[in-house]
């Protein structure tokens, strides 16, 4: 079930009216029943790999719980006499064992489904590929939005095998957590401790908040449906052929994907964080106007940044502690340098991390590939850091200026476009093959004269221009002066007017109609 399809906007209105008719203490279950619905219609069989993943979670969270519950109780009041120092240690210890056993074997599971699904093509692949071997691929299911719900739950695991949270002991609770529909397509990557706080909870209808999540659906669907579907034409001829398409058509489709991308997937979170809105449930945001970010560094911290987060609270920390690694880090102090040996765990910290971060997108080299690069570019920036310090310094005025603010800004826009090149053609090869015409095929006239041949009209254009403006007026408003909707909301009239107007563009210039199949969000293939 298509967030842009018809019969998606009837579930919403049903769902609506009905969680606020319905007596409170049921909105949880009929979110449930709504969850079950919704990827029953995308296919029954994920179901099963789903509630594979819940019961994994479920029962290995209470074990770990109740074997932690039972370990302090004695400890507390142990029988028949004090125990002494060792034998507290020695409980201590075969306690944590059992935890560790079952957290394990927790993560072996839900991952194992994860990575038997997504990745078994990927590994037959690069065998056949290395050895020669000519062994079958597998045509099996890959559930929809397995990669977001997967690292839902590996998330609730650790943080209950970390004390962070406590284990939900109603198994549906960790179903609807599991698997609340908004989040399903695209995310957020959302925390049991946080999501569970209103996910749970009892609501009232709130006249301001429904208000202010129709907005944001709205606003979700403009994105998508007048910018981002209508550029996919033009992103989908350009990369389609890239041995005709290249130099400055490259450059363009760069640019236009860059466009597609950010209002698909921003316009996709809108959607999912309205529709919890609506329903009184918390979302977390996870995105801050990134293209106004000044290095690489910077707009990973505003880009998906439920997934960055993810990844550095569960991976990059974790492995950057890890003692097999500190102990390599301490004898490359002792052999090599202390500079580099103190630089060491980070290092390869982060490039694990970008390497697994690519790999989550997309079971294919190009992703792999795109991740590394990342990593590259932020230790390179981490390195050049003094060297940047001491131009900051000696060019303060320079610095602060406006100009240059906008010199970063565009520098790393340009950059993190160009890494996309590769999801563009999911190709390596023909990837940088592409990139380094821009440098060496001089065809900008022909380019430029061609426009008008690769899916869009000057009509497109001008309409898809028009959203891009809008899209930047709002982020450059959001970055003054906080949220929009709360800057208009006691304007009267002109959030009605605003919405009524915003509702009509997407009904007149929507990439829609009947018998129109409107795309998948990007990010659903993840």
């Amino acid at each position: 079930m298509l967030f842009t399809s018809y019969g998606f906007i009837a579930f919403l209105i049903v769902l609506f009216a009905l969680y606020y008719l319905i007596p409170r203490r049921f909105q949880w279950l009929l979110l449930l029943i709504a969850d079950a619905l919704f990827y029953y219609c995308a296919g029954w069989q994920g179901l099963v790999f789903m509630a594979a993943t819940v019961t994994v979670a479920w029962a290995s969270t209470n074990l770990m719980s109740s074997s932690l519950a039972k370990q302090k109780s004695f400890l507390s009041s142990p029988p028949g006499k004090e125990l002494s120092r060792e034998e507290r240690k020695a409980v201590k210890k075969q306690g944590e064992k059992y935890r560790k056993r079952i957290f394990i074997l927790a993560l072996v599971l839900d991952l194992g489904i994860l990575a038997a699904l997504k990745y078994t093509n990927f590994v037959i692949h690069n065998v056949n590929s290395l050895f020669g071997a000519n062994i079958a691929g597998v045509d099996w299911l890959l559930p929809l939005g397995i990669s977001f719900y997967t690292f839902q739950t590996v998330s609730y695991i650790i943080d209950v095998y970390w004390e962070k949270t406590e284990a939900e002991k109603n198994i549906l609770r960790v179903a609807l957590f599991t698997s609340f529909f908004p989040l399903l397509i695209q995310g957020p990557i959302s925390r049991f401790g946080d999501l569970s706080r209103t996910l749970f909870a009892e609501h009232e209808p709130d006249f301001k908040q429904i208000s202010f999540g129709l907005q944001r659906i709205i606003w979700g669907y403009f994105k998508k449906l007048v910018i981002a579907d209508r550029l996919l034409a033009a992103v989908t001829t350009l990369c389609g052929d890239p041995t005709l398409y290249t130099g400055a058509y490259v450059f363009f489709g760069a640019m236009f994907y860059a466009a597609e991308l950010y209002a698909d997937f921003t316009g996709g979170i809108d959607i999912t964080i309205g529709i919890a809105q609506v329903l009184g449930i918390r979302v977390q945001e996870n995105f801050i106007r990134p293209f106004f970010s000044r290095n690489i560094a910077e707009y990973w911290r505003r880009w998906h940044i439920s997934m960055g987060t993810w990844f550095k609270d569960y991976i990059f920390y974790p492995l950057s502690v890890a003692p097999w690694l500190l102990k390599l880090s301490k004898a490359a102090r002792k052999k090599i340098s202390d500079s580099f040996g103190r630089k060491l765990s980070v290092y390869v910290s982060t490039i694990i991390t970008w390497f697994l971060t690519g790999l989550w997108h997309g079971a294919a080299w190009n992703f792999v590939v795109w991740g590394l690069l990342n990593a590259v570019f932020i230790l390179a920036a981490e390195e050049f850091k003094p060297l940047s310090h001491r131009f900051r310094t000696k060019h303060e005025r320079l610095v602060s200026s406006f100009g240059y603010r906008v010199f970063e800004t565009l520098r790393t826009f340009l950059l993190v476009s160009s890494f996309r090149i590769l999801d563009c053609y999911r190709d390596v090869a023909v990837s940088f093959k592409a990139f380094f015409s821009v440098f060496t095929d001089f065809n900008w006239g022909s380019a430029f004269g061609d426009l008008l041949n690769i899916g869009l009209s000057a009509g497109d254009y001008i309409i898809a221009g028009i959203g891009v403006v809008m899209m930047f007026t709002v982020s450059c408003i959001q970055e003054k002066h906080g949220e929009v909707r709360e800057l208009i909301w006691q304007k009267k009239l002109l959030p009605y007017v605003l919405f009524t107007l915003l509702v009509l563009a997407v009904l007149v210039f929507g990439a829609y109609g009947v018998g129109y199949d409107s795309a998948q969000f990007i990010y659903n293939q993840f």
